[in-house]
């Protein structure tokens, strides 16, 4: 084939030969391919034999492995139950706390409340305790006022009796 494909027209010979080169390729490829598997077959049945003999110790083996496969997703399995017992006491802690700075939030301010109240009421205290001093203070001073006015007037009195028997008795 090769050879004829030479003796054709420049044209059409490229043309051919590249599929000849692709051809040639293929058969190689499917060569390779044929002794390949012929020597898979007789390789085949030693394979068989050795893994016949290796199947006993992989079952047992197999069994062991599915035993710990089953315990280890047993112990995930109370694992993962623990773990979503810690979550929901998580949770109900949360929602406890959340109350709690509620509570404590509540109290702060009734504490701040009673605390300008209590400022309030110091507040007023300390006028009243003002007012109350302004008055002893005026108390104090009227007793001296009219203390000195009754003494006046008993001094008075008085001159006034002097007066009246010391003219009385000279007349």
């Amino acid at each position: 084939m090769d050879l004829e494909a030479r003796s054709l027209s420049a044209s059409v010979k490229a043309t051919l030969l590249v599929k000849l080169r692709e051809y040639k390729t293929d058969l190689n490829n499917l060569k390779s391919e044929v002794k390949r598997i012929t020597l898979g077959n007789a390789n085949q049945a030693a394979r068989d034999d050795l893994l016949e003999s290796g199947m006993a110790d992989t079952m047992t083996a197999s069994a062991d492995q599915r035993a710990r496969l089953l315990m280890s997703t047993e112990r995930l399995g109370k694992s993962s139950d623990r773990i979503r017992e810690g979550r929901k006491t998580m949770l109900e802690t949360e929602e406890l706390g959340v109350s709690i700075l509620q509570d404590l939030h509540q109290q702060r301010q009734s504490l701040l409340q009673a605390h300008n109240t209590l400022h309030g009421v110091d507040d007023n205290i300390g006028r009243s305790k003002k007012i109350l001093t302004n008055i002893s203070r005026r108390m104090s001073r009227n007793k001296y006022i009219i203390g000195t006015i009754i003494g006046l007037l008993v001094i008075a009195i008085l001159v006034i009796l002097y007066f009246k028997l010391t003219h009385h008795s000279s007349s």
